[in-house]
């Protein structure tokens, strides 16, 4: 009888359930906050709405180059395998070993935290509930994506329209219902004098907000003819969050001013608050909770299949390489990462592992995007269905500016930037430790 064949991804997602993927990875918490960073490191609403444009630009400039690299290598597993096969096994081995093993598990734990805190706030209950729903979230989406990409896509989906009529809601809030400050906004406060280094330096919060497009990529092996739709999914979903971003600093600073912007600690809420009182606030809560949990279902979606793909590298545990057959889905791997995120969130940890892993994490799009010379390079032979326009000025552009900002978090913050750099190191005797065991068995 001939051998039976091995498991395989299925490849399900539309174009819609791809472009969903790429806006419910980049929009979580990020843009409910991280405008009240921006604001305080800037001196009017014209230079808070410059930078995040600018920010959503130089972001699409990394999509469109992912696009290139999605369209060459349709598989799963995104990043890791454009390393793998253009700079080698070991480069691939960190990526994965600071990614899938700390970041991602690490990132679903804050989010999930993030997720209980508000849906606690929403429903009137103790803190005392906040890592029991964490701890239900993750379970309940590791559940549903153990049955497949569709009964995970059909979860995210839900959840990623609901996010965006949350981001809707506060768009027509500040725009149409609490205007009154816009034109204070974009004036310069004479008060607010800061040196040009410091408003450079509000870049960076803002580009930690656009993050996260690169899950559709991680996902590549599970879309429907992938050389035609993960370049129109990552094209129209990252320009989606670009003018969703914008249009919510304008309604922040339409609704709160710029100086209120700058004095908020949780923006979105105070704007609702400023317009329904309570009500409001409560209102928002919710929103941002579905936020948070869509956030959720899409990185342990990604990053289970990075995982999966390190496994029958031979990289980690064989059983978490399997993909069972009916439902084409990586259960082990799902299990796995769901397991360990929820470790961590009754440790506590997460917070210190994200600092430690930041900077690795934007080191992996900056090798990642570099990848495309080498394929550019060694495969002329190879035509792409897809080819970053602009080349090689954009991925020169992206790779620089990443780099430019894992300087200066590193200046801002040596410590965590060397505890990054630590924990990569030490993927190296790991990396050995497999390869032998590999050979032996």
């Amino acid at each position: 009888m001939p051998a039976p064949q091995p498991a395989h991804y299925l490849r399900r997602l539309g174009i819609w359930d791809a472009a969903m993927i790429v806006i419910g990875g980049v929009i979580g918490a990020g843009i409910f906050r991280t405008p009240a960073t921006v604001a305080q490191l800037t001196r009017s609403g014209t230079e808070v709405i410059v930078l995040w444009t600018l920010g959503g630009l130089l972001t699409l400039a990394g999509v469109l180059c992912y696009a290139e690299l999605g369209a060459r290598r349709p598989q799963a597993g995104g990043t890791y395998v454009y390393l793998r096969e253009a700079f080698g096994q070991l480069p691939a081995f960190l990526f994965g070993w600071t990614m899938a093993l700390i970041n991602y598990p690490g990132s679903v734990a804050a989010v999930a935290t993030t997720f209980a805190d508000y849906a606690c706030r929403a429903l009137g209950l103790s803190h005392d509930w906040v890592k029991p729903l964490a701890v239900g979230a993750i379970s309940f989406i590791v559940a549903v994506n153990l049955f497949g990409i569709r009964a995970g896509a059909w979860v995210q989906n839900t959840f990623t329209v609901l996010k965006l009529g949350a981001v809707a809601l506060l768009i027509v809030v500040g725009l149409f219902l609490a205007q009154g400050h816009l034109g204070l906004a974009f004036a310069a406060d004479p008060t607010h004098d800061l040196p040009v280094g410091t408003v450079v330096g509000a870049l960076l919060p803002a580009l930690f907000a656009y993050g996260g497009f690169h899950y559709l990529n991680d996902l590549a092996g599970e879309v429907r003819d992938p050389q035609r739709t993960l370049p129109r999914a990552l094209g129209l979903g990252m320009a989606s969050v670009v003018v969703c971003y914008v249009l919510v600093n304008v309604a922040y600073m339409a609704g709160l001013g710029h100086a209120g912007l700058a004095a908020s600690t949780a923006p979105a809420a105070d704007l609702m608050r400023h317009v329904f009182g309570e009500s409001g606030a409560t209102i928002i809560a919710v929103g941002i909770a579905c936020s948070t949990f869509g956030y959720c279902s899409i990185a342990i979606a990604g990053g289970a299949r990075v995982l999966q793909v390190m496994s029958a590298d031979g990289m980690f545990f064989r059983p978490i390489a399997r993909i069972e057959p009916r439902t084409g889905a990586p259960q082990m791997a799902l299990v796995a990462l769901g397991g360990w995120a929820i470790v961590l969130i009754l440790s506590g940890s997460f917070n210190a592992l994200l600092n430690y892993t930041t900077v690795g994490e934007w080191l992996s799009h900056a090798f990642g995007i570099a990848t495309i010379f080498w394929y550019r390079k060694k495969l002329k032979s190879e035509p792409s269905p897809y080819l970053v326009p602009g080349y090689p000025w954009l991925p020169m552009i992206f790779t620089t500016t990443v780099l430019c900002v894992i300087a200066a978090t590193a200046y801002a913050a040596p410590g965590d930037a060397g505890m990054s750099l630590v924990i990569i190191a030490l993927g190296v005797p790991v990396y050995y430790f497999w390869r032998r065991r590999t050979r032996v068995h």
